[in-house]
């Protein structure tokens, strides 16, 4: 049963330019942003590669989401830096970075019967008529899963590639104790 392939397939990290950034201007100059103060202060800017997106606020807070690895992250964050410079913004420091949630998914390797799984284990949620996967919450590894009947899964709410690991252990630790 520990045929589990589980892979990273998002990772929202935070981070802090150090120095406010114009968005107005950002909005203006650059083809790849979206920037609506009346609907939401932040500015939308979409990076093709590697493939993520960020808020960037005028504060110099960044949230950066799409990446799959830290590498693709580190990336990103460069190229927003650069994007800043063809507006005269020097970002002097190394912005820090901050994992906020890394996301998972893939295969358990065996089928559920989400309507047991919904008795016996706690902490879960199992609405079939409007979603068709159950939310399994794991308190002690600080992850949400959502469990499907063909033993797919996803989870989140970790914060590192060893926390989903460990979180997926105590998973298949508590679908062995229900089989």
């Amino acid at each position: 049963m520990s045929n589990k392939d589980i892979k990273i397939v998002n990772i929202v990290v935070s981070a802090s330019l150090g120095k406010d950034i114009p968005l107005e201007k950002m909005a203006a100059t650059l083809s790849n942003t979206e920037y609506n103060p009346e609907q939401f202060p932040g500015l939308v800017i979409r990076i093709k590669e590697p493939k993520t997106s960020a808020l960037i606020f005028s504060s110099g807070k960044i949230v950066c989401t799409g990446a799959r690895t830290m590498e693709k992250v580190q990336e990103a964050i460069e190229k927003i830096i650069q994007s800043l410079e063809k507006i005269n913004v020097k970002i002097t420091i190394k912005p820090e970075v901050k994992i906020q949630n890394v996301v998972a998914s893939g295969s358990i390797g065996m089928d559920l019967n989400l309507n047991t799984l919904a008795m016996k284990l706690d902490n879960t949620e199992y609405e079939p008529e409007q979603f068709p996967g159950l939310v399994y919450k794991l308190p002690e590894a600080k992850a949400t899963f959502l469990l499907f009947s063909n033993g797919k899964v996803v989870c989140t709410g970790t914060k590192s590639e060893k926390e989903v690991h460990s979180a997926l252990d105590i998973l298949i630790e508590n679908l062995k104790k229900i089989k």
